[in-house]
């Protein structure tokens, strides 16, 4: 299956980028590019595409209000430069399917996509270390003028087994499956059929839920 992407950035030499990672991927095809948040939702509405790569800055309609009217019926991947805490929040409330820096690279962000097809909602890892860093003790980042995040809620623990917390403990290290698969000597699949058991043993939505866990219970 080829994984159809809309780009929305206001940037035209992001997009170009973006355009030329993705379209160098055997599985993945940009079918648009919006430089605004309005254009984005009406090419989404006409194209019906799989995954949506939105910035959080753009004219007309911002990454994360795009992402509200369209995270209920779309994959949509917030990329961003302004790796503040409360836009995480605010983007995986919203029901973004990822999180990723401008500066992660062209693997992750291929990654990001094909995990949002996959169900899966992939945070940079430079976010995901700090921000469960910052959950052990420190206070939230807030954006100039903004109230501070809430500290995300992780739910009932069930009993993870040792091979879980393993993986839950890399997670928290800021892993991708793919390097959590070669650390562990085992496959891509079973490392995604191991946080699927976790995430519903937790009552955790994501993995930076995982590893709010593993930060918090020091796993």
């Amino acid at each position: 299956m080829t994984i159809r992407v809309l780009l929305a950035d206001d940037d035209e030499a992001i997009r170009s980028a973006y355009r030329i990672i993705l379209d160098a991927q055997p599985d993945i095809e940009v079918v648009n590019e919006a430089a605004d948040g309005e254009a984005a939702l009406a090419l989404a509405e006409r194209l019906r595409p799989d995954v949506i790569l939105a910035d959080i800055r753009m004219p007309r309609l911002d990454g994360l209000e795009l992402t509200r009217r369209l995270g209920g019926e779309f994959r949509v991947v917030v990329v961003t430069t302004f790796d503040l805490d409360e836009y995480v929040h605010e983007a995986i409330r919203a029901g973004a399917a990822g999180f990723l820096l401008k500066r992660s690279g062209p693997a992750l962000l291929a990654e990001a996509v094909r995990s949002a097809v996959a169900g899966d909602a992939l945070i940079s890892p430079q976010i995901t270390v700090r921000l469960l860093r910052r959950l052990s003790g420190g206070a939230p980042q807030r954006p100039a003028g903004g109230r501070a995040a809430e500290r995300p809620q992780v739910g009932p623990v069930e009993e993870l087994t040792a091979r879980e917390k393993e993986i839950a403990r890399l997670v928290a290290d800021g892993a991708t499956n793919a390097e959590i698969a070669a650390e562990l000597f085992i496959s891509a699949g079973t490392v995604k059929n191991h946080l699927a058991s976790v995430q519903r043993k937790l009552g955790a939505r994501n993995r930076v839920g995982i590893a709010a866990w593993a930060w918090e219970s020091g796993a």
